[in-house]
């Protein structure tokens, strides 16, 4: 792809190119959340995505792609770059495993190289697809890179559990927020892949745009057999522009649509969705610090003490009827460090007895993480929904069994369930041949099980609330599934999360940025209850509304308006998933070969 013939060397070095895409991938990491507070670049700033960057950064790897003249090298500039980018994006492992988890610091780091080196081989192995399939035209093979980028993304987000963070979508929140309702994080990332080769592709020939489309990707001396000979003179021009003009309009349609499109395209994508009324909210973040969140002594006591407190706060505002009151309060996942059964009558009688609130016109209901479950059972990762009906129930059964001294099943008394669906390896669950590695390791660690997909939502004050759990999240597919019926979407999704595992890091913007896109892709306003940061009441354009600082004990009051209808996104990826875009990526590619193979038989002929 250097446009020298095959086995011979490319005109720059190879340890140049080498250094530039694990510079690049150092800045597609940074593009996802500017991670550094005291100096930036044009266009960046701490803790923001920026597209452009995210853009000019995988130009750097296309460019190098189309300077060598060799497969291995191709494949070894890829993976380098996306080495680069992975371990930048989430470097913060380390802090979980060596600060928390006790792991020696060389093991921990080596951890996470091993993880984003593993991960960059989808992508390595892309770019040699890439030089061995690429096709003589600059646009066809723009394509091309696109589709097997994007190939590489979805192999990386499901295969082997699946671990996308860090996908080149999410720094495309705001410079594309026009398509995420239509086509996705995924579908965005193969746009900003599509327009980072037509950039290098400029770049390369330093010409305008008129060049580059009517431009071969290869000198005249082609392998034998792949290329047809090129025409000449005059016959190239006409007959590339014919060629390429449904390309350069298509470009620059896209390029218009990035920046800006007017009002009638940005708002396009939601066009089907209006208004399901309001809800007011207090969303809790307890800043309980990590190393002591499971100490008897410490965490336990705090946050036994502080997320009752503020509930019966909410609770003592409804009954006054003050105009903060809520009707929802939100706590983070394992707000409560607990099983159920390990807290005594003394501690949920007054909790429940409280949330009964008989008489009140507008009563609190609370979801509250917490692990649920037993030893014969087994473990979930859960949220509790408790309403005034169903904190009677159990309150009523809990004193009638204190008065027997017979157990008592509060999951069974109807409380709202939700059990978290999509496990984190390593931390919910021991992945095959890795127990030794997770035995290194003072964590609580455990083989949770699984909920199911798309659980029932939870009726609140007229809303109907998805809750989703940590990383949960990072899948958009997943939570599409729950748009499967239109008439019983939910209206609001609910995060709850703990990430003080690591620490004060750009962790915490990377997992905002995260619940934004989804906001965007689904057109549903996004809450966020967590223990550290970022709590935050995020609107159906994506927008942050309401935000505490992160690591403070604090609560955010917040009135969210929810949202019905579904966007594009939401009824192709409730039916079929990231299908469609596995679809169309392969089409591309049985298209372009196709096409390559014609060529080449017609030059033979």
């Amino acid at each position: 792809m250097s446009r020298r013939p095959p086995g011979r060397r490319a005109r720059s070095g190879g340890a140049l190119w080498a250094l530039m895409c694990l510079l690049a991938g150092g800045l597609q990491a940074a593009a996802l959340a500017w991670p550094f507070q005291g100096w930036s670049l044009p266009g960046t700033s701490a803790g923001q995505p920026s597209g452009w960057l995210q853009i000019a950064s995988l130009a750097v790897l296309a460019l190098a792609l189309q300077r060598t003249g060799r497969i291995g090298s191709a494949a070894w500039r890829g993976w380098l770059f996306a080495t680069a980018w992975l371990a930048g994006t989430f470097w913060w492992l380390f802090v979980s495993m060596h600060t928390y988890g006790g792991l020696a610091a060389w093991l921990a780091a080596l951890a996470v190289l091993s993880l984003a080196g593993a991960l960059a081989l989808y992508y390595g192995l892309a770019v040699a697809a890439l030089y061995r399939w690429a096709p003589m035209s600059r646009s066809a093979q723009a394509l091309l890179f696109a589709a097997l980028w994007t190939l590489a993304e979805l192999a990386r987000g499901r295969w082997l559990t699946g671990f996308p963070w860090g996908a080149g979508g999410y720094a495309q929140v705001d410079l594309m927020a026009a398509w995420a309702p239509l086509v996705g994080v995924y579908g965005m990332g193969f746009l900003a892949a599509l327009l980072a080769y037509a950039l290098a592709s400029l770049v390369s020939w330093g010409g305008a745009l008129g060049n580059w489309l009517l431009s071969p990707a290869r000198r005249a001396l082609p392998r034998p057999g792949i290329f047809p000979p090129a025409p000449s003179g005059a016959v190239v021009q006409w007959a590339g522009l014919w060629r390429t003009a449904p390309a350069a309009v298509l470009l620059l349609a896209l390029v218009w649509s990035v920046l800006g499109g007017g009002e009638t395209w940005r708002a396009y994508g939601q066009r089907d969705t209006t208004s399901a009324g309001t809800l007011r909210v207090w969303l809790l973040q307890g800043n309980v610090a990590q190393d002591e969140k499971f100490e008897a002594g410490t965490g336990v006591a705090q946050a036994l003490a502080w997320y009752p407190r503020q509930i019966g706060e909410a609770v003592a505002a409804a009954k006054a009827g003050a105009p903060n009151a809520p009707q929802l309060v939100v706590a983070p996942e394992t707000a409560l460090p607990l099983l159920p059964q390990q807290l005594g009558p003394e501690f949920w009688l007054p909790l429940l007895d409280g949330l009964v609130q008989p008489g009140v016109a507008s009563p609190v209901q609370v979801l509250l993480g917490l692990p649920l479950g037993s030893l014969s059972e087994g473990y979930t990762n859960s949220a509790w929904g408790l309403s005034p009906e169903s904190a009677a129930a159990a309150r009523d059964q809990l004193a009638r069994a204190s008065d027997t001294q017979a157990p008592v099943n509060l999951a069974s008394e109807g409380f709202y369930r939700y059990d978290k669906h999509h496990l984190v390896p390593f931390g919910e669950f021991v992945p095959p041949l890795f127990r030794w590695f997770t035995d290194l390791m003072h964590i609580p660690l455990g083989d949770f099980s699984r909920g199911t997909l798309a659980q029932a939502p939870w009726a609140v004050g007229g809303q109907r609330l998805a809750p989703n759990i940590c990383y949960e999240d990072l899948f958009g597919e997943e939570l599409a599934a729950s748009f499967r019926d239109p008439d019983q979407a939910p209206t609001v999704l609910v995060n709850l999360s703990n990430i003080a595992w690591f620490g004060d890091t750009v962790a915490i913007d990377q997992h905002l940025h995260i619940s934004r896109l989804r906001a965007l892709e689904l057109g549903r306003p996004m809450l966020r209850a967590t223990n550290t940061g970022a709590t935050a009441v995020i609107d159906h354009r994506g927008v942050v509304t309401h935000l505490l600082p992160r690591l403070t004990r604090d609560r955010l009051e917040a009135t969210v308006q929810g949202r019905s209808g579904t966007t594009p996104y939401a009824r192709w990826a409730a039916r079929w998933g990231l299908g469609p875009l596995w679809g169309v990526c392969l089409a591309m590619l049985l298209l372009i070969a196709a096409t390559r193979r014609r060529g080449a038989r017609l030059k033979r002929g």
